[in-house]
């Protein structure tokens, strides 16, 4: 979960921005529209990252009227997570592949937010380097 600025816009509707990231930007006639265009945008900045093979950056906490949370979808949120566990690990993609007994353009997968992984697919990744996956419910706000 990332934090994006929406700045009312001149003409009607909010500009938002991704502060914790070099570029995105997307824009919603309402609120409501802006956030579920955030998320969108989101999704697409971490997959053009992913993609790269460039480190996530972690959430930053900002303050202000300004600055909203945006929640990307579950499974597009555990692949960044894993992702940047990965990363982190200094583990080569060869690697995790041994360990999961599949082929190396399968770890991709893994990774890819468009690709349709399955969560226990996720979660052995995140066995073979050392992670646990917990989920969290939580009263809709």
């Amino acid at each position: 979960m990332y934090q994006a600025r929406f700045e009312p816009d001149p003409n009607g509707g909010y500009v938002v921005t991704f502060p914790d990231f070099d570029w995105g930007i997307t824009q919603g006639d309402t609120e409501q529209e802006a956030q579920d265009m955030a998320a969108d945008a989101l999704g697409m900045v971490i997959a053009h990252y992913i993609h790269e093979g460039q480190p996530l950056p972690r959430p930053s906490k900002r303050r202000g009227r300004q600055y909203r949370m945006v929640r990307l979808p579950g499974l597009i949120a555990a692949k960044a997570e894993l992702y940047r566990a990965f990363v982190a690990s200094g583990m080569r993609k060869a690697e995790l592949a041994r360990r999961l007994g599949i082929p190396r353009m399968n770890v991709d997968r893994l990774f890819d937010p468009k690709h349709q992984s399955r969560l226990d697919q996720i979660e052995a990744a995140l066995h073979a380097i050392g992670k646990q996956l917990d989920i969290t419910i939580r009263d809709a706000a």
